[in-house]
């Protein structure tokens, strides 16, 4: 999703600054339900890659502790595998989660995410702090961000089917 486009009245991702893109939706969940499907490998896989893009998951490891360590593998067609990996610096159940993007060197955001349950439904805000305006730039234009309204479909889908 490019940054400041808002694709249904769920999903509305929005360059805050420079640096910052901050994307919020609700999910008809609780927090419990919602945190634990991006803290669970078996369900990160069922929803964390768009569909769309054709990418299959070869391996998602998740160590989900403050100083644990993740690495999602992704594979599409006959090009070489791609790795997403870094750290999480803060994981407080099932409130909040920080991790770093380390696959992308001195150019890689810090995401946090929050979870705010208010009757039964989650409002998430996933927030992405770049280290420089042409990072974020670069993200944008490499279509990385372009992801994130189908996979928070494919979240708020398996959310609802259990």
């Amino acid at each position: 999703m490019a940054a400041g486009k808002e694709s249904d009245s769920r999903t509305k991702a929005e360059r805050k600054s420079e640096r910052e893109l901050v994307v919020t939706r609700t999910f008809d969940a609780p927090a419990r339900l919602v945190f634990e499907a991006w803290t669970r490998p078996e369900l990160l896989q069922r929803w964390w890659a768009p569909k769309s893009f054709g990418l299959v998951f070869l391996s998602c490891e998740a160590d989900v502790r403050t100083g644990g360590r993740y690495r999602f593998v992704f594979g599409h067609g006959d090009s070489q595998p791609m790795a997403f990996f870094g750290r999480y610096l803060e994981v407080t159940p099932p409130s909040r989660l920080v991790w770093t993007n380390d696959e992308a060197g001195d150019a890689g955001q810090i995401t946090t995410v929050t979870f705010e349950e208010q009757a039964g439904q989650t409002r998430l805000v996933m927030h992405d702090l770049y280290p420089s305006k042409e990072a974020l730039d670069a993200a944008i234009a490499s279509g990385s961000t372009s992801g994130t309204d189908e996979t928070f479909a494919q979240l708020a889908d398996l959310l609802a089917t259990g």
